[in-house]
């Protein structure tokens, strides 16, 4: 049997999209990439250094973050040894794609096995605001989360700050930073959305965020297809540093509207704080 030419480029262009897709979904749930930062802050000089560790964007559901996915992921955490957890938001997940949906009980109960020393601390993103805030925030803390809301608290000498969801219009950044100062301590603002560290105050030295999943489908030549904040580019990914503060947003665990993930593996980011510049070798 022959085929023609126009059928045989179809034939090879499905193939091709069924490697694509294939490829993606691999790296979607693909165990996260542990991206590693030491970042200075001189008001903890004297201090012993402290580990922290960033997870965003979870978003619990089918096909590729099934609960028992999650769990695995907590273990991987704990054997790191955090001195604290911080989770920039983004907990369920309601895409129309998923293969399978669940409740939100069900979608944050592995976070119960998180260990860290000074605690674990969280902020909602726009996905749980849709679905609902007072549910995802009440489930967080009946399994141990200190859960922000435009609110602070002291963990050590830090004091880490949690701004509510800025692409939902609920954060309140001022009010944030005065309860950051009321409560003492080194600042560190957890927020989802990155946007808010275009405006940051130089009080607040260090902003770690989520979000953007640092586009989720990043392709050569092209870059990402969307990162959902007003700068587009500017603050999708990775470590970054402006005017002497720090921005920290990770790739996040889950996916969004599609499973799949290209040229933006899931990540989690443990960030060493230290006092003192690193020692010249």
């Amino acid at each position: 049997m022959r085929f023609r030419k126009p059928t045989l480029l179809l034939l090879g262009l499905v193939l091709l999209g069924v490697a694509f897709a294939g490829w993606g979904y691999a790296s979607a749930v693909s165990d996260p990439v542990v991206r590693r930062a030491e970042v200075r802050l001189p008001a903890l000089r004297g201090s012993a250094p402290l580990k922290l560790l960033l997870i965003s964007d979870i978003h619990v559901a089918g096909p590729d973050m099934p609960p028992e996915r999650l769990a695995r992921i907590v273990g991987r955490i704990n054997a790191l040894r955090p001195d604290a957890v911080l989770i920039a938001g983004d907990f369920v997940g309601d895409r129309k794609a998923a293969t399978r949906h669940y409740g939100t009980e069900q979608s944050v109960a592995p976070l119960a096995a998180l260990r860290a020393r000074l605690g674990v601390f969280a902020v909602l993103g726009n996905h749980d605001h849709w679905r609902d805030e007072a549910e995802v925030g009440e489930a967080l803390k009946r399994i141990g989360v200190r859960v922000l809301d435009n609110d602070a608290a002291r963990a050590g000498p830090l004091a880490i700050g949690g701004l509510d969801d800025a692409f939902t219009g609920k954060d309140d950044v001022r009010a944030t930073v005065r309860k950051m100062k009321a409560v003492g301590g080194v600042p560190v603002l957890l927020s989802h959305s990155p946007d808010p560290f275009a405006t940051l105050s130089a009080d607040v030295p260090l902003m770690l965020a989520g979000h953007t999943h640092c586009g989720q489908i990043h392709l050569p030549l092209i870059g990402p297809l969307a990162t959902e904040s007003a700068y587009g580019e500017r603050y999708a990914c990775g470590l970054m540093r402006e005017n002497d503060r720090t921005l920290v947003v990770s790739a996040g665990l889950g996916t969004s509207v599609l499973p799949l993930r290209i040229g933006a593996a899931p990540d989690m980011w443990q960030i060493t704080l230290t006092g003192s510049a690193a020692p010249r070798r």
